[in-house]
């Protein structure tokens, strides 16, 4: 395999090391503030700094920037350490600014006596209006001449709690006429009489974030301060406050940290915002932070969603320096990948009708096997229940269909998953005409996988089921996206204008009886209807699954749908679908990571267009085809979920794709 190509970050660092920066002294840190929860935009900073620290051996602090008691609190605080944790990730030493607080005082003093920083004793309205605007520069305040002795005195005095809040704050002497207006005597110091959660009542006056941020990097010698590109401006800032202190502890503190900025995380469909998203659970709108609607990181896992795929995401979207908004179906792509290889398979239904099976024993139970993982060979099989009264999904089922309704209709057959051939001959309905049982009978030689003739009989539609005698009575709770729009954050009106107002459904629902574990956050395919998993609620007899992802992507197919109709043009005559994923399937080895991926959902879906007849002449693709290999057994893979009967053919190509020599190809075919 070929080296991945270096981000622009690393190409930093290297070049830093090939200058002389001993290895030894590279250090990252990952700062959040706790004032709520982390979510999925920090899991790409947190995933940069650590990923740097385990690429080159270095240590990562964990420091809580906590310069604002007004709005932290402990409770974030332990929410971040939990999150980082659950995620994979180990730092080396827990840090706070507050403990830097002395240090940071005594230096602003240093900053005072060297003329650097005075006491201003103006409204914030007026300080704003002196500051100017990007194209018109600022006016000194009235008070920045004031003696090195009454700024002393007057800081000092803020210091003991003299003053009330808004009274007096520290400014950096620096430059009103700069054209970076972050320049222009920037606050250090503000009066705040609030309880810290670390210091209580020690403190009254809190050093501002510019302030507080570069020095703390000094302070604990970090090589590499890395942040979003919304602090590209504050960079002057920062490194015009780390050269006034360094003349003050250089003896003892012999790096300067360099600052450098990486996109952020926008995603579709999402808002970022800690201000917005307290707003939503202070209305009510979710049930907490860690709400699975909720973009948080506790969130996404009482959703079900997993450290591996969530650092998949952030490694498939890389390090950039232009912020772009990603679409989140990228995400939900990570972790169906991840949970179709990993999560146990069961039958539940979700809205069950009754289907009296007429010619079937009526004291008779039969223990059918089922495997429980196919993608997963050491899972091996577990005993369903199959019995006269069954449940399907009531969409299921159709009275009158077409001939291109391959499900259960009046005179039609269907399969049962690993059971039997059935066929529905007559309903019963309610007072409004909606039917409420179905009557079928069954064919007694077609149980699955028996080998008799009637089992091998060619039935387009298989539908899963539960014996309405065993199942087990369960509460789903179907997750959507919050927001309806992909930008809910970019519009003109207020966003809580574009909450989706189904993006939370609660129903009963049954599921068979051999679940595995009912331990939270264990994750199940529901068979044909998506990944599910345990909620923290459940317990042994009311259990409770909440929906992580479905088995497509459907919000594609809406946006289609919604997007505006252009002009016909003249059709051309369609290509069919197998033509197109040869084609596909060409390229597919020259193609980035991220493309790959998007082919592979295109091959996914054109899939559903194919025949296996029109498939199988493709598996003696010459070696040396790979692509072409790779999309046929994709496409495979698809056909064998829908039904598709596994024969010595399939196993061989399938065998012989696992033993390449290409780690694309054996990949596909082992997972």
């Amino acid at each position: 395999m070929t080296n991945k190509p270096l981000n622009f970050i690393e190409q930093i660092i290297e070049e830093d090391l090939s200058k002389g920066l001993s290895k030894s002294n590279l250090r990252f840190r990952f700062p959040p503030e706790p004032n709520g929860y982390l979510h999925i935009g920090h899991t790409k900073a947190i995933g940069i700094s650590f990923g740097l620290g385990k690429k080159y051996g270095a240590p990562v602090n964990l420091r809580f920037d906590d310069t604002n008691p007004t709005k932290e609190d402990q409770e974030y605080v332990d929410a971040i350490k939990k999150d980082i944790s659950w995620l994979g990730y180990k730092w080396d030493k827990e840090c706070y600014s507050s403990d830097y607080f002395d240090q940071l005082f005594d230096w602003a003093l240093q900053l005072i006596k060297d003329d650097k920083a005075y006491v201003d004793s103006q409204s914030s309205t007026l300080m704003a209006e002196q500051k100017g605007t990007p194209t018109q520069t600022g006016t000194n305040s009235p008070f920045r001449d004031r003696t090195e002795e009454e700024n002393l005195l007057l800081f000092k005095q803020m210091r003991a709690g003299k003053f009330k809040a808004g009274a007096h704050v520290l400014r950096a002497k620096i430059d009103m006429k700069h054209p970076n207006m972050l320049m222009r005597d920037p606050i250090m110091y503000r009066i705040i009489h609030a309880p810290h959660q670390r210091t209580g009542d020690e403190w009254c006056i809190y050093p501002m974030y510019d302030w507080t941020h570069g020095e703390s990097d000094y302070i604990e010698q970090i090589s590499h301060s890395l942040c979003s590109l919304e602090f590209k401006p504050h960079r002057e800032l920062y490194d015009w406050f780390k050269s006034a202190v360094y003349g003050y502890s250089k003896k003892t503190l012999h790096l300067q940290p360099k600052q450098r900025e990486f996109a952020r995380l926008n995603l579709s469909y999402t808002i970022m915002s800690k201000r917005k998203l307290l707003t939503l659970v202070e209305k009510g709108i979710v049930s907490g932070w860690d709400d699975p609607r909720m973009p948080t990181i506790s969130g996404f896992r009482r959703r079900g969603y997993t450290p591996k795929a969530i650092k998949k995401f952030i490694e498939t979207i890389g390090v950039a320096k232009r912020d772009n908004i990603i679409d989140v179906s990228l995400l939900e792509f990570c972790i169906r990948e991840d949970l179709n290889a990993t999560a146990n398979r069961v039958m539940a239904v979700l809205d069950p009708i009754k289907v009296i099976i007429d010619n079937y024993p009526e004291d008779k139970t039969e223990w059918l096997a089922s495997d429980n993982n196919p993608e997963d060979k050491t899972s091996g099989t577990r005993k369903t229940p199959f019995s006269k009264t069954i449940f399907i999904e009531r969409e299921d089922f159709k009275e009158e269909a077409t001939a291109k309704y391959f499900r259960l209709a009046t005179g039609k057959e269907v399969r049962l998953k690993n059971a039997y051939i059935i066929k529905a001959e007559s309903v019963e309905k309610d007072d409004n005409g909606v039917v409420q049982v179905v009557h079928c009978t069954y064919d007694t030689k077609s149980l699955s996988g028996s080998g008799t003739e009637a089992s091998l009989r060619k039935i387009k539609g298989t539908l899963h089921w539960v014996s309405a005698q065993h199942a087990r009575k369960i509460e789903v709770r179907d997750y959507d996206r919050l927001f309806s729009h992909p930008a809910p954050d970019a519009q003109e009106k207020d966003f809580m204008n574009y909450l989706n107002p189904k993006s939370f459904v609660k129903t009963t629902a049954y599921i068979e009886p051999n679940v595995f574990s009912l331990e939270p956050y264990s994750h199940y395919q529901f068979q044909r209807k998506g990944y599910f998993s345990i909620d923290p609620d459940s317990t042994e007899r009311a259990p409770v699954f909440n929906k992580t992802a479905g088995l497509r992507d459907t919000w594609s197919k809406q946006a289609q749908k919604q997007a505006p109709q252009k002009a016909k043009a003249p059709q051309k005559p369609q290509r069919k679908a197998i033509d197109v994923i040869k084609q596909l399937g060409k390229k597919y080895t020259n193609l980035p990571e991220v493309k790959q991926i998007k082919t592979k959902k295109e091959i996914q879906k054109l899939a559903q267009e194919v025949a296996y007849d029109e498939l199988s002449p493709l598996f003696g693709t010459a070696a040396k085809k790979v692509g072409t290999r790779i999309a046929v057994i994709i496409v495979l893979k698809e056909l064998l979920k829908s039904g598709q009967k596994d024969t010595p053919e399939t196993k061989a190509f399938i065998k012989k794709a696992s033993e390449d020599s290409n780690h694309l190809l054996r990949a596909e075919a082992l997972t």
